[in-house]
């Protein structure tokens, strides 16, 4: 498997925001969002190390943390994914999330002691939307989540009827993020406001406030 880094942190984002994680990013993407924060990791020429599934769940326990990020690039794209997740899954004290683009069919992915996910559907100004998988929000429970980042007014209201046509607030986690310098927090609060979004969460990348937001290994 292609690892592009591994390090311990702490989730900036999600449902467990501010706890500790070991995050293992892997090289490559089907996608070149306009808005993408880790484009090196997607590139050809992206340094990376190849491990295979037992050094990565091995160097995973070592570290003694319990929560698991798989990201990007775009995880499910490595061809042994389904053994890693497979090693991970026995274990029943790790919990184990996977960063995933929405371009990529998640109905492999969903089986026994299946990880959670945290899956972007991709706004207008992504310039990815006609990638979407909409097959894969049929696929999500309680405990996924769905990101919409958003950089404008228009992904808004796109997001919104995704949200309300797939009843999205009733079945999972939904979180709004802006696209730094597109749009201000304080627009999705008004819009969240305006529409009565309740269960919906605005979010901020809290470790681009800790760490400059171009550090890697944060």
């Amino acid at each position: 498997m292609e690892v592009a880094e591994i390090f311990e942190s702490i989730n900036g984002e999600g449902v467990r925001a501010g706890e500790l994680a070991v995050f293992v990013r892997f090289k490559g993407c089907n996608l070149r969002c306009s808005y993408c924060d880790t484009m090196w990791a997607n590139e050809e020429s992206c340094q990376y190390e190849e491990r295979s599934p037992k050094e990565i769940y091995e160097y995973i326990l070592s570290t003694g943390i319990r929560n698991v990020t798989l990201t990007g690039g775009e995880p499910l794209l490595q061809k042994d994914m389904g053994r890693l997740l497979e090693l991970l899954g026995e274990n029943d004290f790790l919990r184990v999330e996977i960063e995933t683009n929405g371009a990529v069919d998640l109905a492999p992915f969903c089986r026994d002691k299946r990880p959670v996910f945290c899956m972007d559907y991709k706004l207008p100004s992504s310039g990815s939307e006609e990638s979407m998988l909409s097959g894969n929000l049929r696929l999500l429970d309680k405990y996924d989540t769905v990101k919409f980042v958003s950089g404008s007014l228009k992904d808004l209201e796109r997001a919104k009827e995704i949200i309300d046509e797939y009843r999205l607030l009733d079945r999972c986690h939904v979180y709004f993020s802006p696209v730094f310098g597109k749009i201000e927090p304080s627009e999705i609060v008004d819009f969240m406001k305006a529409h009565k979004m309740n269960e919906a969460r605005l979010q901020i990348q809290i470790h681009k406030f800790i760490w400059d937001p171009d550090r890697k290994g944060v």
